[in-house]
Protein backbone atom coordinates (compact mmCIF):
# COMPACT_ATOMS: atom_id res chain seq x y z
CA UNK A 1 0.00 0.00 0.00
CA UNK A 2 1.35 3.32 -1.10
CA UNK A 3 1.16 6.11 1.92
CA UNK A 4 -0.92 9.03 0.27
CA UNK A 5 -0.45 12.19 1.46
CA UNK A 6 -3.54 13.81 0.73
CA UNK A 7 -6.98 13.05 -0.53
CA UNK A 8 -7.75 11.31 -3.60
CA UNK A 9 -9.08 13.71 -6.69
CA UNK A 10 -11.72 13.00 -8.86
CA UNK A 11 -10.17 12.50 -12.22
CA UNK A 12 -10.57 10.78 -15.78
CA UNK A 13 -9.80 7.22 -14.20
CA UNK A 14 -12.45 7.78 -11.56
CA UNK A 15 -14.94 9.12 -14.27
CA UNK A 16 -14.39 5.61 -16.61
CA UNK A 17 -15.08 3.30 -13.63
CA UNK A 18 -18.26 6.18 -12.88
CA UNK A 19 -19.20 5.17 -16.26
CA UNK A 20 -17.97 1.25 -16.34
CA UNK A 21 -20.04 0.71 -13.49
CA UNK A 22 -23.39 2.55 -14.70
CA UNK A 23 -22.76 0.34 -17.81
CA UNK A 24 -22.70 -2.93 -15.39
CA UNK A 25 -25.79 -2.08 -13.77
CA UNK A 26 -27.38 -1.55 -17.67
CA UNK A 27 -26.04 -4.67 -18.42
CA UNK A 28 -27.23 -6.59 -15.77
CA UNK A 29 -30.75 -5.53 -15.83
CA UNK A 30 -30.34 -6.63 -19.54
CA UNK A 31 -29.19 -10.03 -18.77
CA UNK A 32 -32.16 -10.20 -16.38
CA UNK A 33 -34.59 -9.67 -18.88
CA UNK A 34 -33.24 -12.31 -21.03
CA UNK A 35 -32.74 -14.85 -18.50
CA UNK A 36 -36.46 -14.42 -17.87
CA UNK A 37 -37.30 -14.89 -21.51
CA UNK A 38 -35.38 -17.82 -21.30
CA UNK A 39 -37.45 -19.31 -19.16
CA UNK A 40 -40.52 -18.43 -20.28
CA UNK A 41 -39.82 -19.67 -23.99
CA UNK A 42 -38.13 -22.84 -22.68
CA UNK A 43 -41.72 -23.86 -20.50
CA UNK A 44 -40.67 -22.43 -17.25
CA UNK A 45 -43.08 -19.52 -16.50
CA UNK A 46 -42.42 -19.94 -12.73
CA UNK A 47 -39.03 -19.42 -12.64
CA UNK A 48 -39.16 -16.54 -15.49
CA UNK A 49 -41.84 -14.60 -12.94
CA UNK A 50 -38.77 -15.33 -9.58
CA UNK A 51 -36.38 -13.61 -11.60
CA UNK A 52 -38.49 -10.51 -12.38
CA UNK A 53 -39.94 -10.79 -8.91
CA UNK A 54 -36.27 -10.44 -7.75
CA UNK A 55 -35.55 -7.83 -9.92
CA UNK A 56 -38.88 -5.21 -8.81
CA UNK A 57 -38.08 -6.47 -5.31
CA UNK A 58 -34.78 -5.00 -5.57
CA UNK A 59 -35.47 -2.16 -7.61
CA UNK A 60 -38.33 -0.95 -5.32
CA UNK A 61 -36.20 -1.25 -2.03
CA UNK A 62 -33.22 0.57 -4.00
CA UNK A 63 -35.39 3.57 -5.43
CA UNK A 64 -37.17 3.77 -1.44
CA UNK A 65 -33.74 4.49 -0.52
CA UNK A 66 -32.36 6.67 -2.88
CA UNK A 67 -35.75 8.70 -2.66
CA UNK A 68 -35.68 9.19 1.41
CA UNK A 69 -32.48 10.10 0.84
CA UNK A 70 -32.39 12.66 -1.46
CA UNK A 71 -35.52 14.20 0.49
CA UNK A 72 -33.16 14.34 3.75
CA UNK A 73 -30.09 15.80 1.95
CA UNK A 74 -29.12 19.47 2.19
CA UNK A 75 -31.33 21.90 -0.84
CA UNK A 76 -27.78 22.40 -2.63
CA UNK A 77 -26.52 18.65 -2.84
CA UNK A 78 -29.79 17.59 -4.52
CA UNK A 79 -30.01 17.97 -8.64
CA UNK A 80 -31.43 20.62 -9.79
CA UNK A 81 -34.95 18.87 -10.83
CA UNK A 82 -38.39 19.81 -9.34
CA UNK A 83 -39.57 17.76 -6.44
CA UNK A 84 -41.83 16.18 -8.81
CA UNK A 85 -39.52 15.03 -11.71
CA UNK A 86 -37.46 13.60 -9.30
CA UNK A 87 -40.26 11.51 -7.60
CA UNK A 88 -41.87 10.43 -10.87
CA UNK A 89 -38.32 9.00 -12.02
CA UNK A 90 -38.38 6.74 -8.87
CA UNK A 91 -41.17 5.66 -9.46
CA UNK A 92 -41.02 4.87 -12.61
CA UNK A 93 -38.14 2.78 -10.82
CA UNK A 94 -35.09 5.15 -12.71
CA UNK A 95 -34.36 6.67 -9.90
CA UNK A 96 -31.28 5.22 -9.38
CA UNK A 97 -29.82 5.53 -13.04
CA UNK A 98 -30.48 9.04 -12.89
CA UNK A 99 -28.32 9.41 -10.19
CA UNK A 100 -25.22 7.21 -11.77
CA UNK A 101 -26.13 9.56 -15.01
CA UNK A 102 -26.32 12.63 -12.54
CA UNK A 103 -22.71 11.51 -11.18
CA UNK A 104 -21.27 11.10 -14.87
CA UNK A 105 -22.59 14.46 -15.52
CA UNK A 106 -20.87 16.36 -12.33
CA UNK A 107 -17.70 13.94 -12.40
CA UNK A 108 -17.26 15.12 -16.45
CA UNK A 109 -17.75 18.69 -15.68
CA UNK A 110 -15.20 18.09 -12.85
CA UNK A 111 -12.79 16.78 -15.03
CA UNK A 112 -12.97 19.05 -17.62
CA UNK A 113 -12.83 22.08 -15.09
CA UNK A 114 -9.16 24.22 -15.66
CA UNK A 115 -8.67 25.05 -12.09
CA UNK A 116 -9.77 22.52 -9.11
CA UNK A 117 -12.72 23.15 -7.67
CA UNK A 118 -12.77 22.07 -3.69
CA UNK A 119 -16.58 22.20 -3.59
CA UNK A 120 -17.59 20.19 -6.99
CA UNK A 121 -15.06 17.51 -5.30
CA UNK A 122 -16.63 17.25 -2.67
CA UNK A 123 -20.04 17.32 -4.41
CA UNK A 124 -18.51 14.49 -6.67
CA UNK A 125 -17.70 12.38 -3.14
CA UNK A 126 -20.90 13.00 -1.87
CA UNK A 127 -22.69 11.59 -5.18
CA UNK A 128 -19.94 8.39 -5.49
CA UNK A 129 -20.91 7.67 -1.93
CA UNK A 130 -24.73 7.43 -1.96
CA UNK A 131 -24.12 5.49 -5.42
CA UNK A 132 -21.92 2.69 -3.94
CA UNK A 133 -24.19 2.34 -0.92
CA UNK A 134 -27.47 2.17 -3.69
CA UNK A 135 -25.38 0.01 -5.42
CA UNK A 136 -24.53 -2.79 -2.63
CA UNK A 137 -28.29 -2.46 -1.42
CA UNK A 138 -29.05 -3.52 -5.22
CA UNK A 139 -26.49 -5.96 -5.58
CA UNK A 140 -27.37 -8.36 -2.88
CA UNK A 141 -31.28 -7.86 -2.85
CA UNK A 142 -30.90 -8.87 -6.57
CA UNK A 143 -27.73 -10.80 -7.71
CA UNK A 144 -26.88 -12.95 -4.84
CA UNK A 145 -30.49 -14.65 -4.94
CA UNK A 146 -30.22 -14.85 -8.70
CA UNK A 147 -26.80 -16.34 -8.21
CA UNK A 148 -28.74 -18.76 -5.93
CA UNK A 149 -31.53 -19.58 -8.24
CA UNK A 150 -29.79 -19.70 -11.62
CA UNK A 151 -27.27 -22.39 -10.27
CA UNK A 152 -30.32 -24.16 -8.91
CA UNK A 153 -31.48 -24.15 -12.36
CA UNK A 154 -27.96 -25.69 -14.12
CA UNK A 155 -28.15 -28.54 -10.92
CA UNK A 156 -31.72 -29.46 -11.88
CA UNK A 157 -31.62 -29.39 -15.43
CA UNK A 158 -27.72 -30.67 -15.95
CA UNK A 159 -27.65 -28.12 -18.71
CA UNK A 160 -26.18 -24.07 -18.90
CA UNK A 161 -27.88 -21.88 -21.56
CA UNK A 162 -26.06 -19.02 -22.91
CA UNK A 163 -28.11 -16.19 -21.34
CA UNK A 164 -27.66 -18.47 -17.66
CA UNK A 165 -23.79 -17.82 -18.31
CA UNK A 166 -24.30 -14.69 -19.29
CA UNK A 167 -26.06 -14.18 -15.99
CA UNK A 168 -23.76 -15.38 -13.50
CA UNK A 169 -20.81 -13.73 -15.12
CA UNK A 170 -22.71 -10.26 -14.46
CA UNK A 171 -24.05 -11.37 -11.52
CA UNK A 172 -20.88 -11.51 -10.22
CA UNK A 173 -19.22 -8.82 -11.99
CA UNK A 174 -21.85 -6.50 -9.61
CA UNK A 175 -20.92 -8.20 -6.69
CA UNK A 176 -17.37 -7.84 -6.67
CA UNK A 177 -17.80 -4.52 -8.25
CA UNK A 178 -19.86 -3.55 -5.19
CA UNK A 179 -17.65 -4.90 -2.58
CA UNK A 180 -14.54 -3.62 -3.98
CA UNK A 181 -16.56 -0.04 -4.53
CA UNK A 182 -17.97 0.52 -1.22
CA UNK A 183 -14.83 -0.11 0.84
CA UNK A 184 -13.29 2.03 -1.12
CA UNK A 185 -15.91 4.57 -0.32
CA UNK A 186 -15.25 3.85 3.21
CA UNK A 187 -11.47 4.17 2.76
CA UNK A 188 -11.66 7.48 1.16
CA UNK A 189 -13.11 8.77 4.64
CA UNK A 190 -9.60 8.50 5.66
CA UNK A 191 -6.40 11.07 4.88
CA UNK A 192 -2.81 10.82 5.88
CA UNK A 193 -2.86 6.62 5.92
CA UNK A 194 -1.99 3.96 3.49
CA UNK A 195 -4.39 4.01 0.59
CA UNK A 196 -5.95 0.72 -0.64
CA UNK A 197 -4.00 -0.31 -3.36
CA UNK A 198 -4.01 -3.12 -5.92
CA UNK A 199 -2.73 -5.52 -3.41
CA UNK A 200 -5.36 -4.92 -0.74
CA UNK A 201 -8.00 -4.71 -3.26
CA UNK A 202 -7.29 -8.20 -4.57
CA UNK A 203 -7.59 -9.80 -0.80
CA UNK A 204 -10.58 -7.94 0.04
CA UNK A 205 -12.15 -9.46 -2.86
CA UNK A 206 -11.01 -13.01 -2.78
CA UNK A 207 -12.31 -13.21 0.90
CA UNK A 208 -15.51 -12.02 -0.22
CA UNK A 209 -15.34 -14.27 -3.34
CA UNK A 210 -14.14 -17.88 -1.03
CA UNK A 211 -17.02 -16.53 1.67
CA UNK A 212 -19.95 -16.03 -0.99
CA UNK A 213 -19.59 -18.83 -2.96
CA UNK A 214 -19.86 -22.05 -0.52
CA UNK A 215 -23.02 -20.12 0.86
CA UNK A 216 -24.36 -19.82 -2.42
CA UNK A 217 -23.77 -23.53 -3.29
CA UNK A 218 -25.26 -24.64 -0.11
CA UNK A 219 -28.87 -23.25 -0.66
CA UNK A 220 -28.71 -24.16 -4.49
CA UNK A 221 -27.79 -27.99 -3.49
CA UNK A 222 -30.68 -27.42 -0.24
CA UNK A 223 -32.74 -25.99 -2.78
CA UNK A 224 -32.17 -29.02 -5.15
CA UNK A 225 -34.57 -31.02 -2.95
CA UNK A 226 -36.60 -28.62 -0.97
CA UNK A 227 -37.14 -25.46 -2.90
CA UNK A 228 -40.16 -24.40 -1.02
CA UNK A 229 -37.70 -25.30 2.12
CA UNK A 230 -35.87 -22.82 0.99
CA UNK A 231 -38.24 -20.44 1.20
CA UNK A 232 -38.89 -21.11 4.72
CA UNK A 233 -34.92 -20.67 5.53
CA UNK A 234 -34.62 -17.78 4.21
CA UNK A 235 -37.64 -15.76 6.01
CA UNK A 236 -36.37 -17.46 9.81
CA UNK A 237 -32.50 -16.63 9.25
CA UNK A 238 -33.29 -13.20 7.65
CA UNK A 239 -35.70 -12.73 10.96
CA UNK A 240 -32.57 -13.41 12.97
CA UNK A 241 -30.56 -11.09 11.44
CA UNK A 242 -32.61 -8.40 11.41
CA UNK A 243 -33.26 -8.92 15.03
CA UNK A 244 -29.31 -9.35 15.13
CA UNK A 245 -28.88 -5.47 13.62
CA UNK A 246 -31.74 -4.26 15.71
CA UNK A 247 -30.05 -5.20 18.93
CA UNK A 248 -26.74 -3.26 17.29
CA UNK A 249 -28.73 0.11 17.61
CA UNK A 250 -27.74 0.99 13.93
CA UNK A 251 -27.81 5.29 13.43
CA UNK A 252 -28.04 4.74 9.78
CA UNK A 253 -31.63 6.59 8.82
CA UNK A 254 -32.63 9.81 9.26
CA UNK A 255 -36.08 8.43 10.95
CA UNK A 256 -37.26 5.52 12.61
CA UNK A 257 -39.30 4.47 10.20
CA UNK A 258 -36.38 4.14 7.16
CA UNK A 259 -34.25 2.92 9.64
CA UNK A 260 -36.72 -0.11 9.92
CA UNK A 261 -36.23 -0.23 6.18
CA UNK A 262 -31.99 -0.40 6.48
CA UNK A 263 -32.32 -3.16 9.15
CA UNK A 264 -34.18 -5.36 6.84
CA UNK A 265 -31.54 -4.64 4.11
CA UNK A 266 -29.01 -5.12 5.67
CA UNK A 267 -30.29 -8.40 6.96
CA UNK A 268 -30.99 -9.39 3.69
CA UNK A 269 -26.68 -8.92 3.14
CA UNK A 270 -26.01 -10.74 6.56
CA UNK A 271 -28.00 -13.77 4.93
CA UNK A 272 -24.97 -13.97 2.19
CA UNK A 273 -22.37 -12.13 3.23
CA UNK A 274 -20.66 -10.08 6.13
CA UNK A 275 -21.34 -6.13 6.98
CA UNK A 276 -20.43 -4.87 10.03
CA UNK A 277 -23.46 -2.07 10.74
CA UNK A 278 -21.84 -0.71 14.54
CA UNK A 279 -19.05 0.60 15.55
CA UNK A 280 -16.87 -1.09 18.37
CA UNK A 281 -14.46 -4.51 18.04
CA UNK A 282 -15.64 -6.70 15.68
CA UNK A 283 -13.96 -9.39 16.87
CA UNK A 284 -16.75 -10.86 18.73
CA UNK A 285 -19.17 -10.32 16.38
CA UNK A 286 -17.31 -11.58 13.75
CA UNK A 287 -17.27 -14.72 15.23
CA UNK A 288 -20.96 -15.32 16.22
CA UNK A 289 -21.57 -14.35 12.52
CA UNK A 290 -19.11 -16.40 10.72
CA UNK A 291 -20.00 -19.74 13.35
CA UNK A 292 -23.25 -19.22 12.59
CA UNK A 293 -23.35 -19.03 8.95
CA UNK A 294 -20.74 -21.94 8.88
CA UNK A 295 -23.11 -24.43 11.07
CA UNK A 296 -26.21 -23.18 9.06
CA UNK A 297 -24.90 -23.63 5.12
CA UNK A 298 -22.93 -26.99 6.22
CA UNK A 299 -26.18 -28.22 7.79
CA UNK A 300 -27.85 -27.21 4.45
CA UNK A 301 -25.34 -29.48 2.48
CA UNK A 302 -25.71 -31.86 4.92
CA UNK A 303 -29.55 -32.34 4.22
CA UNK A 304 -28.56 -32.44 0.18
CA UNK A 305 -26.27 -35.58 0.85
CA UNK A 306 -28.75 -37.18 3.94
CA UNK A 307 -31.78 -36.55 0.87
CA UNK A 308 -30.26 -37.41 -2.07
CA UNK A 309 -30.65 -40.63 -4.10
CA UNK A 310 -27.74 -42.50 -5.20
CA UNK A 311 -28.93 -42.84 -8.55
CA UNK A 312 -29.18 -39.09 -9.45
CA UNK A 313 -26.97 -38.05 -11.71
CA UNK A 314 -25.09 -34.85 -9.37
CA UNK A 315 -21.95 -37.20 -8.22
CA UNK A 316 -19.57 -34.76 -9.45
CA UNK A 317 -21.16 -32.52 -7.00
CA UNK A 318 -19.98 -34.78 -3.91
CA UNK A 319 -15.78 -33.22 -4.87
CA UNK A 320 -17.25 -29.74 -5.74
CA UNK A 321 -19.27 -30.02 -2.21
CA UNK A 322 -16.00 -31.91 -0.82
CA UNK A 323 -13.81 -28.18 -1.42
CA UNK A 324 -16.76 -25.97 -0.28
CA UNK A 325 -15.48 -26.38 3.59
CA UNK A 326 -11.45 -25.81 2.30
CA UNK A 327 -12.68 -22.84 0.30
CA UNK A 328 -14.78 -20.66 3.45
CA UNK A 329 -11.50 -21.53 6.00
CA UNK A 330 -9.43 -20.42 2.90
CA UNK A 331 -11.79 -17.23 2.96
CA UNK A 332 -11.82 -16.73 6.28
CA UNK A 333 -7.93 -16.79 6.37
CA UNK A 334 -7.62 -14.30 3.91
CA UNK A 335 -10.00 -12.43 6.40
CA UNK A 336 -7.84 -12.89 8.71
CA UNK A 337 -4.10 -12.13 6.64
CA UNK A 338 -6.39 -8.51 5.65
CA UNK A 339 -7.16 -7.58 9.07
CA UNK A 340 -3.79 -7.92 10.93
CA UNK A 341 -1.95 -7.00 8.16
CA UNK A 342 -3.69 -4.36 5.63
CA UNK A 343 -6.76 -2.90 7.93
CA UNK A 344 -6.02 0.76 7.89
CA UNK A 345 -6.34 0.39 12.01
CA UNK A 346 -2.89 -1.70 11.77
CA UNK A 347 -1.32 1.14 10.17
CA UNK A 348 -3.15 3.98 12.64
CA UNK A 349 -2.40 1.94 15.51
CA UNK A 350 1.48 1.28 14.65
CA UNK A 351 1.37 4.95 13.38
CA UNK A 352 0.32 5.73 17.50
CA UNK A 353 -2.30 8.16 15.67
CA UNK A 354 -5.09 8.73 13.91
CA UNK A 355 -6.55 8.89 10.42
CA UNK A 356 -9.07 12.06 9.61
CA UNK A 357 -12.10 12.50 7.51
CA UNK A 358 -11.61 13.03 4.33
CA UNK A 359 -13.26 16.55 4.19
CA UNK A 360 -11.71 19.95 4.33
CA UNK A 361 -13.23 22.73 7.02
CA UNK A 362 -15.45 24.90 5.26
CA UNK A 363 -17.08 21.95 3.12
CA UNK A 364 -20.13 21.15 4.73
CA UNK A 365 -20.56 18.06 1.76
CA UNK A 366 -20.07 15.75 4.07
CA UNK A 367 -22.31 11.83 3.03
CA UNK A 368 -23.23 11.84 7.19
CA UNK A 369 -24.63 8.16 6.00
CA UNK A 370 -21.38 6.54 4.72
CA UNK A 371 -19.56 8.81 7.52
CA UNK A 372 -22.25 6.97 10.01
CA UNK A 373 -20.21 3.42 7.98
CA UNK A 374 -16.53 4.36 8.28
CA UNK A 375 -17.11 4.94 11.60
CA UNK A 376 -17.75 1.46 12.39
CA UNK A 377 -15.53 0.22 9.88
CA UNK A 378 -12.52 2.12 10.94
CA UNK A 379 -13.42 2.73 15.35
CA UNK A 380 -9.74 3.68 15.97
CA UNK A 381 -8.88 6.41 13.19
CA UNK A 382 -11.95 7.76 14.28
CA UNK A 383 -12.03 9.87 17.19
CA UNK A 384 -9.61 12.82 15.98
CA UNK A 385 -11.75 12.26 12.69
CA UNK A 386 -14.81 13.07 14.77
CA UNK A 387 -13.10 16.01 15.99
CA UNK A 388 -12.39 17.12 12.57
CA UNK A 389 -15.45 16.89 10.98
CA UNK A 390 -17.01 18.16 13.71
CA UNK A 391 -14.58 21.15 13.28
CA UNK A 392 -15.65 21.35 9.82
CA UNK A 393 -19.66 21.43 10.38
CA UNK A 394 -19.44 24.33 12.77
CA UNK A 395 -16.99 25.90 10.28
CA UNK A 396 -19.58 25.53 7.80
CA UNK A 397 -23.17 26.73 9.55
Amino acid sequence: MALRAARPRFGPLQLALAAAGTAATALDVFADGWVAAGYARGGQPGWAVLVLVLLAAASLATQACSWLWLRSDPPALRPDLPPWLLAALHLLQLGFLFRCLHALRVGWKVCRAKTEDEEEQSHMAFLSHDISMLRLFETFLENTPQLTLLLYVILRTNKAEPSQWLGICTAFLCVTWSLVDYHHCLRSFLQDKHELGMGSSMVYFLWNLFLICPRVLALALFALLWPYGLAVHFPLVWLAMFLWVSLQGTDFMESPGPEQLYRALVAVILYFSWFNVSPGRTLQRSIIYHSFLLVDSALLALAWLWGRSPSEDHSYLIPVLSAALPCYLLGLALRVAYYRGLHPNVWAQQAAGYDEVDARRGCGAVNRRMQCLAQAQFPRGWPAAQRFLNGATESAV
